[in-house]
């Protein structure tokens, strides 16, 4: 039997979930799992409450506003990893319900020439993106994780001075910095980097899957209801009975694929809120260090700037195709020749045509819908913010 088109996606982002202790299949949770998921939390915990104690720590003395603005990023991206993985497991059962849903549709839909060539164009752009991200992610935490390493190299050949660094600017209840404990500090980080990089990549990726094979779904009703009636026909009116079954079935289409999105909704929605909130932090602050840093350290912000904007930009480019393909069911209803069938298909088509007026959307915990004007708008509200740290940066 043929490998369908949501397995072969998943399948790309299937060894993250692993290696984040996550579950995309409908069976119950290992001990292993739990017990990668919560290592894995922990682990990340322990830099974040470093990095908020080297903030605390950096206040009190009296530490530059533009130095205290630098570690914010990373404490940014692992509390946005966290709550992006939170929200996947303790929504699992919805997950595995969407995968099920769309799964049986593609048994029961994929017919015919037109599904398939839909199926490949959309499928193709997918896995470019997906490969795309993972290139461009792993880049950065390369460079990341291993950058410090490389400066303590040069300047110790090139000054003579050791001065040993880590990736991430944290406070632990010993001294990192005594060259006993700074290769296990600086081991510990690395792992860090790499799982919350990995994790928020894969959440992300999986959103990217559901929302292309849900949309893929909306293109092949709308192809279906579009040529409802055959064009062959349109010369004179036919028979309603078994264009009445046909339709119905369409209707019944039309609902479970508007369930699946309600459900994509369910999973994401909170985590999208704090996604929006954490990425607008991170385009503001990155974009200040650019201006105020040093050339070694900017390039550090600007990789993150530029991850930062992908990262959003995709979820709401994603979010922005999942609705325009839900509103395009009332265009093809429209266009699907409905006059020359009786008075009750075309009250069927109607309440059908209404119905897909309204949009299937995913949010940001009912705050902002989670498409390509939300993404304009973090961006001006970055900039509002940047613009006002610049001014009151200036001022001091």
């Amino acid at each position: 039997m043929a490998e369908q088109p949501i397995d072969k996606s998943l399948r790309k982002i299937r060894f993250i979930f692993r290696y984040a202790g996550m579950n995309l299949e409908e069976r119950p949770r290992t001990w292993c799992q739990s017990f990668i998921y919560v290592v894995n939390f922990l682990w990340i915990a322990t830099d974040i409450i470093g990095e908020i104690n080297w903030i605390f720590e950096g206040v009190s003395k009296g530490t530059s506003f533009v130095e205290l603005t630098h570690v914010a990023p990373c404490l940014s991206l692992g509390t946005m990893s966290e709550f992006k993985t939170a929200f996947v497991v303790a929504h699992e059962k919805s997950l595995f319900r969407l995968i099920g849903n769309v799964r049986e549709m593609e048994r029961k839909r994929l017919v015919g020439p037109i599904a398939h060539k839909i199926v490949k164009e959309e499928s193709k752009f997918l896995y470019n993106l997906v490969f795309a991200m993972k290139m461009v992610n792993w880049v950065l935490v390369v460079v990341f994780d291993f950058g410090p390493l490389v400066w303590i190299v040069v300047k110790y050949f090139i000054y003579g001075e050791l001065e040993l660094l880590l990736p991430i600017i944290d406070i632990y209840p010993f001294d990192c910095y005594d060259l006993r404990i700074w290769p296990f500090a600086y081991i510990h980080q690395i792992w860090t980097a790499w799982v919350v990089v990995t994790e928020i990549l894969g959440v992300d990726c999986l959103f990217y899957i559901c929302c292309t094979h849900v949309m893929i779904q909306f293109k092949i009703l709308n192809h279906e209801v579009t040529n409802v009636i055959a064009e062959s026909r349109s010369a004179k009116r036919i028979e309603v009975t078994q264009l009445r079954e046909k339709f119905n079935e369409l209707v019944k289409w039309h609902q479970d694929i508007i369930n699946s999105a309600g459900l994509l909704e369910d999973i994401y929605s909170k985590s999208t809120l704090v996604n929006f909130l954490t990425s607008s932090l991170i385009i503001c602050l990155t974009g200040f260090n650019m201006t105020a840093l040093d050339n070694v350290r900017m390039t550090v912000a600007f990789a993150f700037f530029v991850v930062a904007m992908l990262q959003i930009y995709f979820l709401c480019f994603f979010g922005n195709m999942l609705m325009d393909a839900s509103t395009d069911v009332s265009t093809a209803v429209y266009n699907s020749r409905w006059y020359l069938s009786d008075a009750a298909f075309g009250k069927s088509a109607l309440i059908m045509q209404i119905r897909a007026q309204k949009p299937c959307i995913v949010t940001a915990a009912g705050f902002a819908e989670v498409n390509l004007r939300a993404f304009m708008k973090i961006i001006s509200t970055s900039w509002s913010y940047f613009a006002l740290l610049r001014t009151v940066y200036q001022d001091i």
